[in-house]
């Protein structure tokens, strides 16, 4: 036998595609870099920064109107979940997507929930 604690499961997209937000008024500790590590294996299409307080995805839509499409699919996620992504639109059909859990000043596991939700979404278009 070992002497050693179990660990935590590793999440998959599949596990936090199906979790739901826990909200977040402060008060919790933002995820290690170490773990946000963990959670990034997840949610492969996006990219932890550097200080691992912020993911990113970069979708480039064909036109202006998918892209406005994506935002209004996006944001129908993200008031479900009561977490609220940035949404950068820019050249007329570029999309970038920052989560961030901004209570706490870092990332949490909401933020990988919804990047999972989103990733399910895009996968389903």
């Amino acid at each position: 036998m070992s002497d050693s604690a179990p660990t935590p499961s590793t999440p998959t997209s599949q596990s936090l595609a199906a979790s739901k937000c826990v909200p977040c008024e402060g008060g919790v500790p933002k995820l290690t870099p170490d773990q946000a590590a963990s959670f990034a294996r997840a949610t492969p299409e996006w990219t932890v920064e550097s200080d691992a307080n912020q993911i990113r995805r970069k979708l480039n839509c064909k036109t202006f109107v998918k892209a406005v499409k994506r935002v209004n699919q996006i944001a129908e996620i993200a008031e479900e979940q009561q977490h609220h992504p940035d949404l950068h639109l820019t050249g007329y059909r570029h999309l970038e997507i920052v989560l961030t859990t901004h209570a706490i000043g870092g990332l949490s596991e909401n933020d990988f929930i919804l990047a999972a939700q989103i990733d399910r979404m895009l996968d389903e278009q």
